[in-house]
């Protein structure tokens, strides 16, 4: 029997599910089990569950077969429970380091029957900030155990469930379960207090609780927010059950009452404008049917004077004392957004596109761009191609920057950037189509759909992630990109992977489309002609091996010598080898044009010429690799930079146990992997199909298909996996293989990992 069993309901929060349980079976103590219950989510997390169960015995997973809500989900939980002390996380929180050893410490200390611990909001920006249990805790100066009876200011403890940990025991003697419906933690919290012999402290920061910026029921403005009343009924009636233990406490809960209530009725996310006066109605009769036989006094302050009116029964009033309350700061507010309004009218053009926004919309009208109006290319140009197939009646027009319009082939309609054509099309088009974002001063009407298509799988960190790795953010306004991305009707996916990071790292009100990415459709359905074209296109000649090298950028530094020496390399490679370079579209601080058997492609407008001409890829932390498995060639990840691109970018996967292929740390290493022929060879095509099995198995060439039914033809996505299924991640079998190849190519560990000298070593026929 374990000391600790974790109970985590779970529904919709496969972008946060892995951190959570990361954050409890990573640490050092283990004495404990996970009790996770799916609670008939509709996304991966169910999946995610699974994986984590077939490789840690400790976490056991109860599927539901219908959605029950988080009190029922925490009973179901309870069920299953074989540990001394349960504590009931929260999936989309998650614990802090070190926490699981601190409170078993505190729990074979106090031996309580329950035991609260302090927390602290995180809000998506990462920003932080304690919880007031500390000064809370201090000013009472308690004991080690005590009573609710001899501490009763310890009822201002937020009455949530994840910031205590109970006895299982005093759960089930007590008969205590969770109740259904939104606001389920009032009626346990507060009787658990009452009821306990023996209570304790952990005056530690173990939960991080998440301030989802969407996504969250308790950020969601809807009719459920009134179920708070119905909640504190169950409580009152809880207290009556309880009797006379009970008694001297219910003008403090009552107390709790009003001060929620008034919070949740002052949230602009949570009660709608057209329900507040229904609500505060509803919390006057809340006080008049509790109202404690003996009276209530009110606190005095801004909060006494809240809850006064409140008891007054008069909405005007409460109008009044709210609108005095958040005056001076809406009165910056205000002023701030009419100096930018200023700013902004100021402009002609703007003042043309805002009289434009203002007329009908068009509904056969899109608007397409791909990286900013720079040509006819990714996914933009698959899902436009795609749709001139299956709704001919939608008419196609590309955003192009100027000068760029002799680009586009014949009979692609474009309007040049910055035009009043172009600020026209954009007011008027009903779908506005991208792989990047649109300029912030576009703006999403009502009837307008907005499908971003992204264009890569991410291997960095991405959105609110990069708050993390500050040296790779370059000042970024993360809020307004977020308010960008709010336009999103629809977000493409590519794979169970890069939803849970998208849904993470642009935390927006759009409809995730996991079709696969549609321009790999052209790499799936790839033809040995398609292939010979393409090298044609490129100038190869027949006999020639083609190595493709596409690093990604490096936005913390520039000029990086962590870039592959392409001119040393090629020298050690055989003469029919040519290197086919094409480095980042941001990064222009290493292309050669000097050796002969360097290709320069930096300006070439197809990357998809280049996968089809490349014999192999050499990559580093780019999501080329994704696209190029979709072709299952050779692989190799140059990662010689690797700890400090994880350090000032952050990353996802780890490139040498995840990776595609085979992976080397410098150039002698990487150089080896050719002249061996170990990229060519059996085991690097057994690691690269595992890759595959993860990431690519949507890419069947009907992608774009799928995208064009959903959004232009409005027909639900066509899923090539069973409803919240996620691929294998084969976790054991990749770690199998990548101990074949640590075998067989020991690494020294002496070696600098920025080595960039080539040992000098007689070359050999590459391999395909």
């Amino acid at each position: 029997m374990p000391l600790l069993s974790v109970v985590l309901p779970v529904y919709r929060v496969q972008a946060y599910l892995r951190e959570c349980l990361d954050s409890i079976l990573e640490q050092a103590f283990t004495d404990v089990e996970v009790i996770a219950v799916d609670d008939c989510s509709p996304d991966h997390s169910g999946a995610i569950l699974d994986e984590y169960a077939s490789r840690d015995e400790r976490v056991k997973v109860v599927h539901l077969d219908h959605n029950v809500g988080l009190g029922e989900a925490r009973n179901a939980g309870m069920k299953h429970v074989t540990g001394e002390f349960v504590w009931f996380i929260d999936s989309d929180d998650w614990i802090a380091p070190g926490a699981l050893a601190a409170v078993a410490d505190r729990l074979i200390a106090a031996d309580p029957d329950v035991l609260m611990v302090d927390y602290a909001k995180v809000w998506w920006n990462n920003n932080s900030r304690r919880s007031k249990f500390s000064s809370l805790v201090r000013s009472e100066n308690l004991p080690r155990v005590f009573t609710l009876a001899e501490h009763p200011n310890m009822i201002r403890v937020f009455h949530v469930a994840w910031n205590k940990i109970y006895r299982r025991r005093f759960l089930l003697d007590n008969e205590i379960t969770y109740p259904t419906g939104l606001y389920e933690d009032v009626p346990v919290g507060y009787p658990v207090l009452i009821l306990a012999d023996r209570m304790a402290v952990l005056d530690r920061v173990c939960i991080y609780y998440r301030q989802r910026r969407r996504g969250a029921i308790t950020s969601t403005p809807g009719r459920r927010h009134f179920e708070v009343f119905g909640q504190y009924d169950l409580l009152f009636q809880h207290l009556d059950k309880i009797g006379e233990r009970a008694e001297p406490f219910r003008a403090l809960v009552f107390g709790r009452m009003l001060y929620q209530c008034l919070l949740v009725l002052e949230n602009r996310e949570r009660v709608a404008k057209g329900d507040r006066r229904e609500f505060f109605g509803a919390l006057t009769d809340a006080y008049r049917r509790h109202l404690p036989r003996g009276g209530y006094q009110p606190p005095g302050g801004t909060e006494g004077r809240r809850q006064r009116v409140a008891a007054s029964g008069s909405y005007a009033l409460w109008r009044i004392l709210w609108f005095a309350l958040t005056l001076a700061g809406a009165g910056r507010s205000w002023a701030g957004r009419a100096q930018r309004t200023v700013r902004l009218r100021s402009r002609l053009r703007m003042l043309y596109y805002r009289f434009q926004v203002r007329r009908p919309i068009d509904p056969q009208l899109a608007v397409f761009s791909a990286y900013w109006g720079k040509g006819y290319e990714c996914n933009p140009r698959a899902v436009y191609e795609k749709m001139g197939e299956l709704a001919p009646g939608v008419r196609g027009v590309w955003e192009v920057k100027p000068g760029a319009e002799g680009t586009m082939p014949p009979g692609v309609a474009t309007v040049t950037m910055g035009t009043l054509e172009h600020y026209r099309t954009m007011a008027r088009a009903k779908y506005l189509v991208t792989n990047v974002n649109f300029g912030g001063w576009v703006i999403k009407r009502r009837d307008a759909v907005h499908l971003s298509t992204n264009h890569g799988t991410p291997v960095k960190a991405m959105g609110v992630d990069q708050l993390k790795f500050p040296a790779g953010i370059q000042g970024m306004n993360m809020n307004w990109l977020l308010k960008r991305c709010d336009r999103w009707t629809y977000s493409v996916s590519p794979n169970a992977y890069t939803t849970e990071v998208w849904e993470r790292a642009y935390p927006c009100d759009y409809e995730t489309l996991e079709t696969g990415y549609p321009r790999n459709d052209r790499l799936a359905t790839a033809t040995p002609a398609d292939v010979q074209a393409a090298r044609e296109r490129l100038g190869l000649q027949p006999g020639q091996v083609a190595v493709a090298y596409l690093p990604t950028y490096r936005d913390y530094e520039f000029g990086s010598d962590a870039l592959l020496n392409v001119e040393r390399f090629i020298d050690r490679m055989p003469a029919e080898t040519v290197l086919l370079v094409r480095v980042h579209h941001f990064d222009r601080s290493h292309v050669s044009g000097t050796h002969p058997r360097v290709i320069d492609l930096g300006g070439y407008p197809s990357v998809e010429d280049i996968y089809l001409a490349a014999d192999a890829l050499i990559t580093d932390y780019s999501s080329v690799m994704f696209d190029y498995a979709v072709l299952d060639r050779p692989l190799a990840i140059y990662a010689a930079d690797w700890k400090k691109y994880k350090a000032n970018r952050g990353a996802y996967l780890d490139v040498f146990t995840e990776g595609p292929g085979v992976a080397a740390r410098t150039e002698s290493e990487l150089v080896d992997l050719f002249v061996s022929g170990e990229v060519f060879g059996e085991t690097a095509a057994a690691t690269r199909k595992v890759f595959r099995d993860r990431f690519c198995y949507l890419d069947d060439g009907h992608a774009a298909e799928r995208v064009v039914r959903r959004v232009f033809l409005n027909e639900p996505a066509r899923a090539l996996t069973d409803a919240g299924a996620v691929p294998p991640v084969h976790t054991e079998q990749l770690q199998e293989l990548r101990s074949v190849i640590d075998d067989s190519q020991p690494v020294d560990p002496s070696a600098a990992e920025d080595e960039t000298d080539i040992a000098e070593e007689p070359s050999a026929v590459v391999g395909r």
